[in-house]
């Protein structure tokens, strides 16, 4: 097949050898190829919406423009070879020449004399409005209960302990695999608040040790591969939720428990109210950047300030024959704890690869990440209570 068999007309947007002579980058003619059997084609475009398109093989480069600057445009390759005819697309980004007419005006670039705009303000990272109904709901809820109903609370405690484990558990099987056993944890974890707060510290103990127990002869009934593992972080679920919760129960046994409780939450939420503040508006110095990059020391600062004078307002207008020292000392204590069970749940969460552990509470995350700061507070504050004003 020569040429002349299917040379085109002249068109528009089409390119013929016989416009341009020999096709570079054509086969050589010789024993295995002649030149009129080299390949040749010619480009088809299939978007018939673009603007007008230069021609296809043009040495200048031209190119042409689409969209705001550039679009890809597909082009159904036509191959002639030895009298067959194959078809085939292939995908060419444009890109922007000097010798192609612009069809589109370019956006206009700022005048030079206009302000540079202001600074993007610090986001809180949460809707803080959800955050802050969810956080009023929550507290009148526990108000409530503490004050008219011990036993009303007590179950607040329970329910709060069993959601934490479902979230811990579901996180831990999710993100590493491991299956620590719920219904035992569960079963285990309710027992262990009520029996704090009925029998104290000898029953909170009791109570952990046969949860314990539990928790490896559950996991019996499943195939040995991950036993270890399983049983381990199961014993650490039953000891970091339900056994650092029990120490709110045994301080609700006092004659002013009620008092007690509501202190140990006043100062947890003041001291992590204060870092907020104080590291939001002030906070340069990174405290753990390795665990947890928005905390720093700054805001540190601003929990212990926060957190003392609240614990000297408290142990003076709160606690029966408590005095303003005794409050700073327990707000400088809760600051330090809170700290550090904020810090490691984030420790948790970054080796587990998540930001929160639910999605139960709009604002908060989950019940877990309400816990972070309270668990490893409780027995702070009960045991600090108990040395300052005996156990009531």
């Amino acid at each position: 097949m020569n040429d002349s068999s299917w040379a085109t007309p002249p068109h528009a947007g089409y390119w013929r050898p016989s416009d341009q002579g020999p096709v570079q980058g054509a086969a050589p003619a010789g024993p295995a190829y002649d030149a009129h059997e080299a390949q040749h084609t010619r480009p088809v475009p299939i978007v018939p919406d673009g603007p007008a398109v230069p021609r296809y093989g043009d040495d200048r480069g031209a190119a042409r423009l689409s969209g705001p600057l550039f679009r890809e445009e597909t082009f159904r390759e036509e191959t002639f070879h030895e009298g067959t005819m194959s078809f085939r697309d292939q995908t060419s980004s444009a890109q922007p020449s000097a010798a192609a007419p612009q069809t589109q005006n370019p956006e206009p670039m700022p005048d030079a004399s206009q302000p540079a705009s202001a600074p993007q303000k610090k986001s809180a990272g949460r809707d803080l409005g959800a955050a802050i109904g969810v956080g009023v709901g929550l507290g009148a809820v526990i108000v409530a209960s503490l004050f008219f109903v011990k036993a009303v609370f007590v179950g607040v405690i329970a329910v709060a302990v069993v959601v934490g484990l479902w979230e811990l558990t579901s996180r831990l099987q999710e993100r590493k695999g491991i299956r620590a056993p719920l219904v035992p944890l569960a079963l285990g974890g309710a027992a262990m608040v009520v029996a704090g707060y009925v029998r104290g510290a000898e029953g909170a103990w009791v109570a952990m040790a046969l949860t314990a127990l539990a928790v490896l002869v559950w996991r019996m009934t499943e195939p040995p591969e991950g036993y270890l593992k399983d049983v381990t972080a199961g014993v650490f679920a039953a000891f970091y939720v339900p056994f650092l919760a029990t120490f709110v129960a045994m301080m609700l046994t006092a004659e002013d428990g009620a008092a007690r409780v509501l202190m140990f939450l006043l100062l947890t939420v003041v001291s992590d109210t204060g870092a907020y503040a104080v590291g939001w508006r002030f906070g340069t110095h990174k405290l753990a950047p390795r665990i947890s990059p928005g905390k720093t020391r700054e805001g540190l600062a601003g929990a212990v300030a926060f957190a003392m004078v609240a614990g000297a307002l408290c142990m003076e207008f709160l606690i029966d024959d408590g005095t303003w020292w005794q409050g700073l000392l327990l707000g400088l204590a809760v600051a330090g704890s809170a700290t550090l069970g904020d810090l490691g749940e984030s420790m948790i969460k970054r080796d587990l690869g998540i930001k929160d552990m639910g999605t139960l509470l709009p604002g908060h995350g989950g019940i877990m990440d309400r816990l972070d700061s309270l668990l490893p507070t409780a027995p702070v504050v009960w045991l600090l209570l108990v040395l300052f004003v005996g156990s009531g």
